[in-house]
């Protein structure tokens, strides 16, 4: 699995809210400055050719759909993430967001009882 860019993350994330979508429907959720429509099409047509998406063909226009779930993808970058910027530490990630103030202690306490919980 390739890692996405940005743009294609955020396009990424539009269709699999609306899990099928035209290129024009993409472009209308886009918030912020919205790029050219070809420009998104050359995007959709990206992460096809990775193999993220695929379509489904109404005359010379293509209605697009995921082909791997949200959770599929943030495993396998999440996973990599960690691996690459904690040193494969779930402990590292917490601290880290801990010493940045990212986390609360009561959000610390929440995860520890979920911990427990599963035990």
């Amino acid at each position: 699995m390739i890692k996405l860019t940005n743009k294609e993350e955020e396009v990424m994330k539009i269709l699999w809210r609306l899990e099928k979508a035209f290129v024009k429907e993409i472009l209308s959720e886009i918030s912020g400055d919205k790029p050219h429509y070809n420009t998104l099409s050359t995007i959709v047509r990206n992460l096809e050719e990775k193999e993220y998406v695929a379509h489904e063909a109404f005359g010379n226009t293509h209605r697009y759909f995921p082909l791997i779930t949200k959770e599929q993808y943030r495993k396998k970058f999440v996973s990599g993430t960690i691996a690459d910027y904690f040193d494969n530490s779930y402990k590292n990630l917490v601290s880290h967001f801990a010493k940045e103030e990212k986390i609360s202690v009561k959000e610390l306490k929440e995860i520890i009882a979920l911990i427990e919980k599963g035990k």
